[in-house]
């Protein structure tokens, strides 16, 4: 085939691997001299070039304008692409290509199809400007996958900007500061080396902006130092084995929708540490996490934890814990108490697991219809459901007090002669009173009278009250969790 003079330098370089370099930046334009016609380039990465023993074959080229479509699809490639400051006129296609290391940087496209790939390297796209969607369905890249810096913007609403469902990376997927627009889909893909998206930027409003549900990473997964997303994150039903952290996280804003959809998912570890408050929901139901650390200040005023599990809590005091477990969108959840409850408890800070059970039936007594609501106030103003039993030693102390004052300013009448009735001791006749079965023989043998009858009354029903609810405390205390 004829060849331009651009084409004739990318020729004769391809045996022994040397870039051409046309220009150090990306054209503007296709100017003669540094314009490369797509076929050529093609049909050097398929093998059409001369062979020169002792040299390893490669294709690198550097600022120049490829004119038509890079057509590998299918086909197998067995020498590195370099592509550097170029600008590709039409989307590249690799897709069920087989290849060897690849390395797009600080291109410009209108996209990219590696649906299907293998590439024994990896695949870099560092650096380049993506004005349509970069296709990798069911690649497996051996490698490793960097996109860090790029640029990719989708405008059409029914396509995403990174299609990536499927997608096997062995050697880490890194994608630092880049700026995606248009959503990012890994729905079913497997990071064997980790997915590393410090600073990047994630925008579809409205909509899912990272879509990972079942996922698998090894290692980590930093969604952190600046990531940002508008719309929904996703990992719903994922496994991390290692660290899902958000630590110093910028932004993520979802309005009156889902925010963090992180439920049915395991991760060994969870960091939530953003630096400004999330904005939307924040699902976490039924995830099994092994060490959550987090800010409380930074969750949003609606959350789902039901059925959540954790092995250690870290972060908040007891107080902002128990706000946290209260703001079910659903309404009362008893669970997420529970699980509160359950690890002060595994920690040693029996008061604490108290102090959670306590609050999860006064969530509940709200939940409640107006009727069934006022026994549950008078456990909880005796012995604090049973969690606070000495209360009710504070009641019985303040009315046998009341009661000695009273009836020892105003004794009730004799009902006995002298010889038959013991003597009368204030002290003892109220407590008598306050006793529900008495044990003293002063109620028997005195007998109030006037204003003071309807105290001996008052001190009776306050004694049944009171021995009731410590029954009812003692029950829910000694019965086993």
């Amino acid at each position: 085939m004829d060849l331009t003079a651009p084409e004739r330098l990318l020729w004769d370089a391809y045996p022994t691997g040397q870039q051409v370099v046309l220009g150090t930046d990306r054209p503007a334009g296709p100017l003669p001299d540094r314009t490369v016609r797509a076929e050529v380039v093609s049909r050097l990465l398929l093998g059409a070039g001369e062979q020169r023993p002792g040299h390893v074959p490669a294709v690198r080229l550097r600022g120049a304008y490829v004119t038509g479509r890079l057509d590998v699809s299918g086909g197998t490639v067995e020498c590195e692409l370099l592509l550097d400051h170029c600008v590709l006129e039409e989307e590249p296609d690799f897709s069920n290509a087989q290849t060897r290391q690849m390395r797009m940087s600080n291109c410009t496209m209108p996209g990219f199809d590696g649906g299907g790939l293998r590439a024994d390297g990896f695949l870099s796209l560092s650096g380049s400007r993506i004005d349509g969607s970069v296709r990798l369905p069911r690649a497996q890249l051996a490698g490793g996958l960097r996109m860090n810096r790029t640029r990719v913007t989708e405008t059409e609403p029914n396509r995403w900007a990174v299609f990536a469902g499927g997608t096997v990376v062995d050697a880490g997927a890194f994608l630092r500061d880049a700026e995606i627009t248009g959503g990012l889909r890994l729905t079913g893909a497997r990071m064997n080396g980790g997915l590393f998206m410090e600073g990047a930027a994630l925008r579809n409003p409205g909509r899912i902006a990272l879509d990972a549900q079942n996922i698998v990473v090894e290692d980590a997964a930093e969604l952190s130092h600046g990531f940002t997303a508008e719309g929904m994150v996703r990992l719903r039903s994922g496994q991390v084995n290692g660290t899902l952290s958000f630590d110093r996280a910028g932004a993520m804003r979802n309005p009156g929708k889902v925010v963090l959809h992180l439920s049915h998912m395991q991760a060994d570890e969870l960091i939530l540490t953003p630096d400004e408050p999330v904005e939307g929901v924040v699902t976490l139901v039924y995830s099994r996490i092994g060490v959550l650390l987090d800010r409380p200040d930074r969750w949003p005023a609606q959350l789902r934890l039901q059925g959540l599990v954790y092995e250690s809590l870290r972060g908040g005091g007891v107080t902002e814990r128990i706000d946290w477990v209260s703001r079910d969108v659903e309404g009362f959840r008893p669970q997420p108490y529970e699980q509160l409850a359950a690890w002060y408890r595994r920690d040693g800070n029996d008061h604490l697991a108290r102090r959670a059970l306590l609050a999860k039936q006064r969530a509940r007594r709200r939940s409640l219809p107006p009727r069934s609501r006022a026994w549950g106030f008078l456990l909880d103003a005796t012995v604090g459901y049973g969690y606070r039993p000495w209360l009710a030693a504070g009641w019985l102390a303040a009315v046998l007090t009341a009661g000695t004052v009273l009836f020892g300013i105003f004794p009730p009448n004799p009902l006995k002669q002298p010889a038959e009735r013991p003597d009368f001791h204030s002290f003892v006749y109220t407590l008598d009173l306050l006793i529900p079965f008495g044990a003293f023989g002063q109620r028997e043998a005195w007998d109030p009278a006037g204003w003071t009858q309807w105290l001996a009354y008052g001190l009776i029903a306050c004694g049944w009250i009171l021995a009731t609810a410590l029954i009812a405390g003692a029950t829910r205390v000694l019965r086993p969790s």
